[in-house]
């Protein structure tokens, strides 16, 4: 509710409609879904403590029940974005762009999948999980949500709905690192939550420097803009990279620890579904930086066009630095994730 006036922000007909879909879809599958599984945990569980190894262990609930309780809390949690309850997203690329950097690199979608996280670890229990099988259909799910999303992205050619698109994919991920039901999986989804918000924020700067410095909006518009924006498309590219999942950036980890928990769970498919979504990626990600700064002809549209004033270029140049830093000092984030996880250090 406190970010529907940031989404609706311009007035416009498509603000409206926009802000309305972000908030029916978010409010609808909380009251509709989330309450209800919220409810049924305390009628069977008799509390709505979050405990290490989950409180559904020892309640009253039917195995034969647990996924369909897992399906409310998965549906009902609308900011992890889970296809079909992903359309909010896409529709609230019409705030401003640091509010879209706001919304969907750190805030309001990390709240979602930080849920998830916290669902499945503390309510039902990683080792529940993978005793009883229930999360068998959400992998499934998010693995769909994965590909088919950056399916959809590679076909949009507004910059900040494709990156939209992109973090419905990538917020996948989690929900994948958790329905593995393995500690590696949960793991690697916790380092996402990280890894993607660092370069996801680093996206959505630079698309706003964009449109300061040119206004340009669509994809196509960008031909050869790379070169009068050398700093800009530089950072773009490198976060690219990091969301893409290459070494030496932060976002190779996740990637790492996802595939190493998808082997654990020996569930190989998945291991292929995260490097086919790697390379739609770069099919998604990479021509954007392309088209930047390689053009077939001699004249450069933008010759006259410079970089945005330094306020708009410094924020993501130092976040695209820490995309760097990540792959180095991601230790620390592991050693804060391992106990979460039930693992050793």
């Amino acid at each position: 509710i406190s970010t529907y006036p940031l989404v609706v922000h311009k007035g416009t007909p498509e603000a409206i409609r926009g802000a309305r879909t972000y908030l029916g879809i978010l409010l609808g599958t909380s009251i509709a879904l989330q309450l209800t599984a919220v409810v049924w945990t305390y009628a069977v569980a008799n509390t709505l403590d979050f405990e290490p190894g989950g409180i559904l262990r020892d309640s009253a609930l039917p195995l034969a029940l647990v996924p369909i309780l897992l399906a409310l809390y998965a549906f009902g949690i609308g900011k992890a974005a889970l296809m079909p309850f992903h359309r909010w997203l896409p529709a609230a690329m019409v705030a401003p762009t640091p509010v879209s950097a706001l919304l969907h690199a750190v805030a309001v979608v990390k709240a979602g999948v930080f849920t998830m996280l916290k669902v499945g670890i503390y309510i039902f229990g990683i080792d529940f999980l993978a005793e009883t099988g229930a999360s068998e259909w959400l992998m499934w799910v998010a693995a769909y949500t994965i590909v088919a999303s950056s399916v959809i992205a590679m076909q949009q050619d507004n910059l900040k709905r494709r990156l939209a698109y992109s973090t419905v994919s990538q917020l996948s991920y989690i929900t994948l690192g958790m329905a593995l039901a393995t500690q590696m999986g949960v793991l690697g989804g916790g380092l996402q939550i990280a890894t993607h918000a660092m370069g996801k924020i680093t996206l959505f700067m630079c698309a706003g420097a964009i449109y300061v410095a040119t206004h340009k909006t669509e994809i196509s518009q960008m031909t050869g803009l790379g070169r009068t924006m050398p700093i800009t498309f530089a950072a773009f590219g490198i976060a690219a990279l990091s969301i893409i999942g290459l070494p030496p950036l932060g976002g190779s980890w996740s990637k790492w620890y996802l595939m190493v928990g998808a082997a654990d769970a020996q569930h190989q498919i998945m291991i292929a579904v995260l490097m086919i979504s790697s390379l739609l990626n770069v099919a998604y990600l990479m021509p954007i930086v392309g088209r930047g700064f390689y053009r077939d002809d001699e004249v450069n549209p933008y010759n006259g066009v410079r970089e945005a004033p330094t306020f708009c270029w410094l924020p993501p140049a130092a976040t695209a630095f820490g995309c760097l830093v990540l792959f180095f000092f991601a230790g620390q984030i592991i050693d804060f994730l391992m106990p979460i996880t039930g693992a050793a250090p």
